[in-house]
């Protein structure tokens, strides 16, 4: 196994107070009890779902991949098609070509337990000249952030070098790890972050836990952040899902605790209230859910991707995709689809061609179900 050093935490205090953070998030309300029932935010001081289902989708399942996958968390497809899907419990890297998952090798230094484990993939913006492979996974002692080389051996074998670590200090436990990565549009590093259990995270801005971060390359908190550091917004429980729409916004999807799954619009130094509130109870400083399902038992949302004007979000617990018709900065209600069919969906990732990918969990063995390109 490869080893490297261990550096010190790579990232900068904020010193801007939590009121600032409520100042730019734009998120207020009018203080009213949270409603019930599956539901979409239209508005300040509003909670009713958006008429109708908007531009409503019925996915179509093309095939069915046996694969062989054990914990399947994240797919990434490299410039020539090749997938490379990303697996918790045993840190392999898998590549998927011509139907058939080969494993390349387990990233070193990976200790799962519980959610932790070898977690998010993304490739970088720049891979085609410096074929940076990036991991978000569990050590020892937190969760943290390397990439990784891969390069094409003899025959077209792909293989990775030793990791590099670039960002670490994520806090840890056995649920609650966060681990969801995507470079955004800006170029920069968005990473999901839970609250490892520790209630004090999610609502200091110079904590890790908890927050969407926002990241170069390298590593370092990506300039023009809300606090001066890594943190993008805050407030959350355990972020798992992150796409962008077609104008550039950046949702993302987040566990509740035994209620009020979400799906969120996000805004730079947004305030999305955990521990303090949940889902869209309009109370004045914090950011409502666009989407609230009031029982973890329909959804518990995992991997989410955006395909023109729909979301496609992952359900865990639910077992089912949900889609979700977005109308500029709202939402409609969402359409469940394949409920109790194909078991735990953990993540939804777009292929070159257009179709949709739903990496399935805890069906021993885990298989990928195609999805036909949307219309």
């Amino acid at each position: 196994m490869f080893g490297w050093p261990l550096p010190a935490p790579t990232r900068r205090a904020g010193a801007l107070a939590l009121c600032v953070a409520l100042s730019l998030s734009g998120c207020t309300g009018n203080g009213n009890d949270a409603p019930t029932g599956i539901m979409t935010g239209t508005g300040p001081g509003t909670a009713t779902a958006a008429p109708g289902t908007g531009n409503a989708v019925s996915p179509e399942v093309l095939k069915r991949l046996d694969l062989q996958l054990h914990i399947p968390w994240a797919a990434v497809f490299l410039p020539d098609g090749t997938a490379v899907i990303s697996e918790r419990e045993s840190a392999l890297l898998k590549v998927v070509k011509d139907g058939r998952a080969t494993a390349i090798g387990q990233v070193p230094g990976v200790i799962p337990a519980g959610e932790g484990g070898l977690l998010g993939l993304a490739l970088s913006p720049g891979y085609s000249t410096d074929n940076y492979l990036y991991l978000y996974f569990t050590s020892a002692q937190d969760n943290r952030i390397a990439r990784v080389k891969l390069a094409e051996e003899p025959g077209g074998a792909l293989s990775f070098g030793e990791p590099e670590v670039v960002f670490t200090g994520i806090p840890k436990a056995s649920t609650h790890n966060g681990g969801r990565i995507r470079f955004g549009p800006d170029g920069f590093l968005y990473v999901g972050t839970g609250d490892s259990q520790r209630r004090d995270q999610p609502q200091d801005p110079n904590a890790l836990g908890g927050k969407i971060l926002r990241l170069t390359a390298d590593g370092t908190p990506a300039p023009g952040n809300p606090f001066g550091n890594a943190t993008y917004s805050l407030g959350h429980r355990n972020v798992q899902g992150l796409a962008w729409d077609g104008q550039g916004r950046l949702w993302a999807s987040e566990f509740g605790p035994d209620v009020n799954d979400e799906l969120n619009l996000i805004v730079p130094g947004g305030n999305y209230g955990w521990p303090v509130v949940t889902g869209a109870p309009h109370r004045q400083g914090y950011c409502d859910a666009k989407v609230v399902w009031p029982s973890t038992a329909d959804s518990s949302p995992s991997g989410l991707e955006i395909v023109g004007s729909t979301a496609f979000v992952g359900a865990l617990r639910g077992e089912r995709l949900w889609t979700v018709a977005l109308s500029g900065e709202e939402a409609h209600a969402p359409v469940a689809h394949f409920t109790r069919e194909y078991g735990r969906i953990r993540d939804v990732i777009r292929t070159p061609e257009g179709s949709l990918w739903l990496l399935t969990n805890n069906q021993n063995p885990d298989f990928v179900l195609v999805l036909a390109p949307p219309a």
